[in-house]
């Protein structure tokens, strides 16, 4: 068959890899690699850089994840402002001078575990405080319990009580930031007689010193590697422009230039920019008891990549909690007391950050990450919020911009500038406080915080949001809704309902994949977070195709490219054209909604609006994933929901703010103790080596007997099922062509210079084969996914499955990637197959780790026209049955997902996504299922 001979060119013989140095496609051998490059849409962005990838073990990773901050063509550093290491007194050091000594340990120290009396007791530490979270109550039972064990030893545990274990967090100097509390009451006019309460009421404002967390922060060893010193300026060998972490945007550099201007060059050179991001959110924690919202403010700083910031792994803290003041119905809408919590809201965060102002205009001694000293001279830079947030930190009426000036009834066709600081207090000194606000939108009876510090404008603080303003916003507030309506107008009320209905039962039908939520009721349940509308993104568009016209289908790929494009954890000049290209397509297809009386009054809505400000912004500030609210979002869990249910509920706040300290404290203690060398293994095998034993002498579970994997690291099994003759495995799948299909993969792995399609080679020449069988029921796909949720590294991994029995419920054969040539982009160059098994075995004393799959081949040359998604058919026999051969797991680069294109037939009420595969002819090839498939097949 075609695909047999086209299998020929595929290398199989090492299980190493290589990844592009420009895109995220892996190559499978030197000389694709190079073909590869030299044709790669892509290129250049980075110079080679070689990992193992694909199949993969699940212990691999340490020793495969690529150097994240790999050279580009030609890297530009501040010329002034370029972050030289200095000595104590800020001189700069000579070139290779190690860094000086730190105050808290002796250098090289790796036994000093203050003030936790050993391994064991800060490892007990962090597993009942951090991870399990228990309470003080079963704290002091299990630490009774363990005394109990060890009496008879003449010896007890690392704590006495859940109040020393406490004391002890609470000695630990590393990351202290304490928590103070703030009084603030109204001082402004009071009317004569009936007051209202809200005006003699005390408003709490917990914070801490951000200058103490800054320090903390920006000296922390786990981040050696993962934060830029200075501002830079990064271009590709035909001299284009990339952008990627905060640093090496145009705000950096010009602040920076901004900075010598003012400071005086002799007082700057050499220091380091430190640019300071900010971020709050109002969160509810439950609806059911009262103290129920919150208020936190988190800081961060410039510096730290990307997805450092996304990681959560301390370069995000909450440093305040903002007072919410609630008053009656009666005052809720009083100007007064709007004023009030606006003035309240900006006076509040300029107290919390005033420490940060002597940095702003003097450089400061900061340690860094790398263990130098470094004067650092600070800046606010940017703040991450939604739109109700946006619209108060800069002071404007809400539906106006916060970035322009566009009026609110035309935002997207009325001429608009830039705000600024220097606008605003132009338009004060001529105008009043009512043309002010019908005509520009300004809120001029309150002050910004902003103003309070040098450099610094609130109205260029302002960033897109991803979450809030795309997800949360234009697609499910914006279009699902859009689609209903239209589908009630077109069709009225009882048919729309049934084709939502079928909508519903295909969202419910897609295929299991990593990370994607499944939906059993589809979109029929009210709570919506921002993952849950993630998820349906991912799956929404080929479900509507076939109910709707294709004006709609189209006007959700281009909002979709929009977005995805936009995800990328880097962008170069080639990106934005392709940006400003998506939105002007979304923006003349929308239309259709216009036209069909769903929105007869237009566009112009605020979260829609701010599409148009993102081209822009990745210019100014990098990559929009280093600045989503989606950030914060996840910070609030453990910032604020988790440290709440510990708490008593009784002043909740002074509780929740005390986990925050003891949390960060940890987190602290163990980047210090692990940059010593001091959290190698666990303090189990610390302990067997202290009695000359050494690790490899334990049992490590999911190994061998023998100590070593079941077979070569390529591949990973979940379940081991026995091993079988070649026979009865093929009895077993109902495939009793297996033994030739592996004989035909033996002849190509032996033979791989062999021009003759593998078809036409006699039986008698193929190479025999009698030697039994080792099933597996799954793989590991390890890859480099740079803008998906992964490590800090941007290495992720994926289970593979093949299954006869998922859960005890249902089989489960998983949809694969596999590349066949490097030179071709996208699905040019790559096949899709369903694994059918996942088998390992030895041919003259060599293992050869397979799959069967079954192969789907391209319907038409290019992608479907409406959803820019390739379209795949099953490759069948004469007799009808599905084509299947056998692949090495080296040439699998990773996990596929396919969505049927259902037309406009209807799906059984019963039908269940494990028939999914097996029940259509075409499948859509979906590109939307992750940034990653995004990038590599499209």
């Amino acid at each position: 068959m075609p695909r047999v001979a086209k299998d020929q060119g595929l290398n199989r013989g090492s299980f190493s890899a290589f990844s592009c140095p420009h895109c995220p496609r892996v190559l499978k051998n030197q000389s694709g690699l190079t073909q590869h490059v030299n044709s790669c849409h892509y290129r250049p962005t980075r110079l080679l850089t070689h990992h193992s990838v694909g199949i993969s073990t699940a212990n691999s990773e340490a020793g495969t994840q690529p150097p994240d901050n790999a050279a580009r063509a030609r890297k530009e550093v501040h010329p002034h402002l370029n972050g030289l290491p200095c000595d104590t007194n800020g001189k700069p050091l000579p070139p290779g001078t190690p860094p000086a000594p730190q105050d808290n340990h002796t250098p090289g120290d790796s036994s000093d575990w203050s003030p936790f009396a050993s391994c064991v007791a800060f490892e007990t530490a962090e597993l009942l405080y951090k991870k399990i979270q228990m309470s003080e109550g079963n704290i002091n039972s299990i630490l009774e319990l363990w005394a109990a064990s060890l009496v008879k030893h003449n010896d007890e545990p690392p704590f006495r009580s859940a109040e020393s274990l406490y004391a002890t967090i609470d000695a630990i100097t590393i990351g202290d930031a304490p928590w103070q509390c703030a009084s603030v009451q109204y001082d402004g006019p009071r009317p004569e007689t009936n007051a209202p309460v809200w005006m003699d009421c005390e408003f709490h404002v917990w914070y801490r010193n951000p200058i103490v967390v800054l320090r903390s922060m920006v000296a922390n060893p786990d981040f050696k590697g993962k934060v830029d010193e200075a501002p830079f300026r990064e271009f590709s060998y035909e001299g284009k422009r990339e952008w990627r972490d905060f640093m090496s945007g145009n705000w950096s550099w010009r602040i920076a230039d901004l900075i010598v201007k003012e400071c005086g060059l002799k007082n700057v050179e050499g220091a380091s920019l430190v640019p300071i991001i900010l971020g709050s959110d109002k969160t509810t924690v439950s609806v059911g008891t009262g103290n129920t919202e919150f208020h936190p403010l988190y800081f961060s700083f410039g510096n730290a990549h990307n997805d450092l910031r996304r990681s959560h792994r301390g370069a995000l803290l909450p440093i305040a909690f903002l007072a919410m003041p609630k008053t009656g119905n009666e005052h809720e809408k009083d100007s007064a007391f709007r004023t009030f919590r606006r003035q309240l809201f900006h006076t509040s965060l300029s107290f919390i950050l005033s420490p940060l102002r002597p940095g702003m205009l003097s450089p400061i001694l900061m340690r860094w990450p790398d263990g130098h000293l470094r004067r650092s001279i600070l800046n606010l830079a940017i703040y991450i919020a939604n739109y109700p947030e946006q619209a108060l930190i800069s002071s404007i009426v809400s539906g106006w911009c916060p970035v322009c000036t566009a009026n609110p009834s035309d935002l997207d066709g009325s001429p608009a500038c830039a705000r600024c600081r220097e606008l605003t207090d132009l338009l004060a000194t001529h105008f009043g406080a009512k043309f002010l606000w019908e005509t520009y939108g300004i809120v001029i009876d309150v002050v910004p915080f902003t103003n309070d510090f040098p450099r610094a404008d609130v109205h260029r603080m302002i960033c897109p949001d991803l979450l809030h303003q795309l997800v949360k916003g234009t697609f499910f507030n914006h279009i699902v809704l859009w689609i209903t309506e239209y589908l009630v107008r077109m069709h009225g009320s009882a048919r729309a309902a049934v084709i939502l209905d079928d909508i519903d039962l295909r969202i419910a039908a897609a295929p299991p994949f990593p990370e994607l939520r499944c939906f059993a009721e589809g979109r029929n349940f009210k709570q919506w977070t921002g993952d849950d509308c993630k998820a349906l993104m991912k799956v929404y568009l080929p479900c509507l195709v076939g109910h709707l016209p294709s004006e709609i289908i189209r006007t959700l790929r281009y909002f979709m490219d929009f977005y995805y494009i936009l995800q990328r954890k880097s962008h170069n000049e080639d990106m934005l054209p392709e940006l400003s290209s998506a939105l002007t397509d979304f923006h003349i297809t929308r239309e259709v909604f216009r036209t069909s009386g769903v929105r007869p009054t237009g566009f112009s809505l605020p979260r829609e609006h701010s599409l148009a400000h993102h081209a822009d912004m990745i210019p100014e500030f990098g990559s929009p994933m280093g600045y989503c609210s989606s950030i914060t979002e996840a910070k609030h869990i453990i910032a604020v929901k988790e440290p709440w249910r510990r708490s008593n509920r009784n002043d909740p706040v002074s509780q929740m703010v005390q986990t925050n300290e003891r949390l960060d404290k940890l987190e602290a203690a163990h980047a210090d103790y692990t940059a010593r060398g001091m959290l190698r293994g666990t303090a189990y095998m610390a302990a067997l080596a202290e009695v000359a034993r050494t690790p490899n002498q334990v049992d490590v579970e999911g190994e061998d007997d023998d100590g070593g994997p079941l077979f070569d690291p390529d591949v990973l099994a979940d379940v081991r099922l026995a091993q079988r003759s070649l026979d009865a495995l093929g009895a077993f799948i109902d495939f009793p062509n297996l033994h030739v299909c592996i004989r035909r993969f033996l002849f190509s792995e032996l033979h791989p210079n062999d021009p003759r399609p593998l078809d036409d080679i006699p039986l008698e020449d193929l190479p025999l084969f009698y030697s039994p069988i080792s099933v597996r029921a799954s793989a590991i796909a390890t890859f480099r996914s740079l803008s998906d949720p992964s490590g800090v590294n941007g290495m992720k991994r994926e289970h593979i499955r093949a299954v006869p029995l998922w859960r005890g419920e249902y089989k489960r054969y998983d949809c694969v990637f596999i590349e066949h040539d490097a030179t071709k982009p996208g699905m040019r160059g790559l096949w899709v197959a369903r694994v059918r098994l996942f088998m390992t075995f030895k041919y003259h004393d060599t293992e050869y780790p397979c799959a069967l799959v079954s192969w789907f081949s391209n319907v038409g040359d290019v992608p479907d026209s409406d959803t820019s998604m390739w379209i795949v058919e099953p490759d069948t026999l004469p007799c009808g049955s599905q084509f299947m051969s056998v692949v090495h797991v080296n040439t699998i680069l990773r996990l596929a997902h396919l969505m049927p294109v259902y037309g406009d037939s209807f799906l059984p009420l019963d039908f269940h996504f494990s028939y999914m595969l097996d029940h259509f002819s075409n499948f859509f090839v979906n590109k939307y299922v992750d940034c990653h498939a995004n990038e590599i097949a499209f």
